[in-house]
């Protein structure tokens, strides 16, 4: 009987240096094995530095390498994690003043939003549009894409590499 599998990508947004080899441990940790990231300035904050790391391995691994990195200081983080058989995919994004963001994604990575979420949105605005849309915008988790859009910009053409989980 084979394992599901599917891959996924870390994007490493900003981390100072002293924190690099903490990420490297904390990566290595959930996929079991080594990791030595190419770590390069990231232009969008000086003095820190940004890495990506493609992945491959069984559904889960996206969530895991999110929580190996939640709630450091300093570091921002996007996981996304490609659906597989039986397992929708996922996107995780943390910055330090927002903190960690799920979204569960489809095929094309679009965020979707459930039924009860939707219907919380309509309850808690009582028939304020204003209110409706702040709860859809985190829904959708637009703060962090506006606070991670210019690192992810910064970080055009950088060089992607890939890990294959044993096991």
């Amino acid at each position: 009987m084979s394992v599901a599998m599917t891959r996924g990508v870390l994007f490493v947004h900003s981390a100072p240096t002293a924190l690099c080899p903490h990420v490297e441990w904390a990566i290595g940790s959930v996929v079991d094995k080594r990791t030595d990231l190419e770590w390069t300035p990231q232009p969008a904050a000086p003095g820190m530095f940004r890495a990506e790391l493609s992945w491959a391995g069984t559904p889960g691994t996206g969530s895991k390498l999110a929580s190996s990195l939640r709630g450091w200081a300093h570091l921002r983080y996007e996981v996304t994690e490609e659906p597989s058989q039986g397992v929708d995919g996922g996107r995780w994004s943390h910055t330090p003043e927002l903190g960690i963001f799920h979204a569960v994604t489809d095929v094309h990575g679009n965020i979707m939003v459930s039924e009860d979420r939707i219907r919380y949105a309509y309850e808690s605005g009582a028939g304020d549009p204003s209110a409706v849309y702040h709860e859809l915008s985190l829904a959708l988790g637009e703060a962090w894409d506006e606070e991670l859009e210019p690192f992810r910009h910064a970080a055009e053409g950088a060089p992607v590499r890939w890990l294959h989980q044993v096991g």
